[in-house]
């Protein structure tokens, strides 16, 4: 069967389907309406919780040692990649969501028609563009977040000004040619052409690939010598993770594999692609998903790789959340007078994303006890703790 309907999916369909890709069991479609409501105008993303002011640059990195492996006769690989971080001061201009071609692209991309398409580029972010960073050297963790198929790094946003707010540097990769648009210095954008191999044979595997190599090649540039970011000294490189959301959770896990460096992972509602070792991975791991990713249901993988992560491990699931519940998609929704995804308000899937996700980086990039993470909590009870075993969640 083509991947193609759920890869693709339009947001003029409702939310539900959008980038749903082969990294999740798609929700159950919503019954017919009066038809979808009026677009509110431009969004605006939730408040940092944390201390600190929260600063952001973009990056232009080129890797001179592959080909782009979606556009072969590019003899380099280049990514653009926006470093959240925690910032002296508030000064400076806000960081724009996205471009208003990125914008117009996207929308386009996904079949949205009810808003102008220049709407998520009106989208009011928390970050100012190259403020001063703030920190000792080499004493911030770095985690590094990867997007869903056909989505671009800024639909992780509020969860990255989030940890940046905590003490977090947040580097948001693009992966070229898997969203509908990458722009890059001078103004050339570049599509999805991914999207046109998407029910190839071993596209997910190809896909989880090609984004730990970005990852390996992205923690070079910022932990390596010649640092492509002036704030690189701040980052502890013994305390690296990496989260993703869909494809970009299936290539945390893929990027686990390949590089030690990856200390502890979040899979955020994404199918795994990546092979682990028969002899188990003992780094902790996260698999935080939606109804679709109980144990024993549809999306094998979880159940499989479950039995061989030999370190610290959870398995959280939000019954009454939806595949994009763990990104700014809800957030947007009303922007783009589409139907928000799942039964979660938007605010409350955003604030249980951010309190799960930076509970178990405090956990194990910090050392911090996270009783959150051992026991189901009447503070969060749309979070359930699923045991594998007995195939069930509480």
């Amino acid at each position: 069967m083509s991947l193609k309907p759920l890869l693709r999916g339009g947001l003029a369909a409702g939310l539900v389907v959008l980038a749903v890709s082969a990294c999740s069991a798609p929700a159950a479609p919503r019954s017919a309406g009066a038809g979808p409501p009026k677009a509110s105008g431009p969004a605006a993303l939730p408040a940092p919780t944390g201390a600190y002011p929260v600063g952001a640059t973009m990056l232009h990195l080129t890797d001179d040692s592959r080909p782009d492996p979606w556009v072969p006769e590019r003899k380099a690989r280049e990514l653009m990649v926006t470093v959240w971080y925690p910032a002296r001061e508030r000064s400076g201009r806000p960081v724009p969501y996205m471009s208003a071609k990125e914008s117009e692209l996207t929308l386009k991309g996904k079949r949205v028609t009810g808003s102008p398409y220049d709407v998520l580029s009106r989208t009011r972010t928390h970050a100012f563009a190259d403020a001063t960073p703030a920190g000792r050297d080499g004493s911030l963790p770095l985690v590094v977040l990867s997007p869903g198929f056909t989505m671009p790094r800024s639909t992780l946003t509020a969860l990255a000004e989030d940890l940046a707010s905590h003490g977090y540097v947040v580097a948001g990769v693009d992966h070229t040619y898997e969203n509908y648009a990458t722009t890059f210095p001078g103004g050339r954008v570049a599509d999805c052409v991914a999207c046109d191999a998407d029910s190839d044979f071993g596209f997910g595997t190809k896909v989880t690939g090609i984004r730990a190599a970005d990852v390996s090649f992205v923690l070079d540039r910022l932990t390596g010598d010649g640092p492509a970011w002036k704030g690189s000294s701040l980052i502890d490189p013994s305390k690296i993770a990496m989260a993703g959301q869909s494809m970009g959770g299936a290539g945390a896990v893929a990027a686990m594999v390949k590089d030690s460096r990856v200390r502890a992972g979040i899979d955020m509602d994404g199918t795994t692609y990546a092979r682990i070792p028969k002899g188990g991975l003992a780094r902790p791991m996260l698999f935080l998903g939606s109804a679709g990713h109980k144990p024993g249901g549809r999306d094998v993988s979880w159940d499989r790789d479950w039995k061989l992560l030999t370190g610290w491990k959870r398995w959280l699931v939000l019954p009454a959340g939806d595949h994009q519940s763990f990104t700014d998609v809800p957030l947007l929704a009303g922007a783009l007078g589409v139907e928000p995804p799942g039964t979660l308000t938007a605010a409350r899937s955003a604030e249980l994303t951010r309190t799960y996700v930076r509970a178990f980086l405090d956990l194990h990039l910090r050392a911090k006890p996270q009783p959150l993470l051992e026991r189901p909590s009447p503070r969060h009870p749309e979070v359930t703790h699923c045991a594998p075993a007995a195939k069930t969640c509480a």
